[in-house]
């Protein structure tokens, strides 16, 4: 099993080589257009990043309870602003 330390890399790494910005890269998972990500969303966001579809569900659970800050259930572009931050602070 990843170690959270793992999963934010492997989402670092993909953010750095696959788009020119963060913000690409959350327009390219805003598959509905509705500048929300839901857990969907975020689940092939992890797909992609090449996390084992056996966590993904629960990592991308993870993550929304982590950083949805206002309680509505999906990530915001200034919640995945702040989480994008923090991955890199820590890169």
């Amino acid at each position: 099993m990843s170690t959270k330390d793992d999963i934010l890399n492997k989402i670092h790494l993909l953010i750095a080589t696959h788009f020119s910005s963060p913000k690409d890269a959350y327009n390219f998972f805003d598959e509905d257009g509705n500048s929300t990500l839901n857990k969907s969303e975020i689940v092939k966001l992890l797909k992609e990043a090449e996390i084992s579809g056996f966590i993904r569900g629960l990592v991308a659970s993870k993550l929304i309870e982590g950083y949805d800050k206002d309680g509505d259930e999906v990530i915001s572009w200034g919640e995945f602003k702040t989480a994008v931050e923090e991955i890199y602070e820590k890169n």
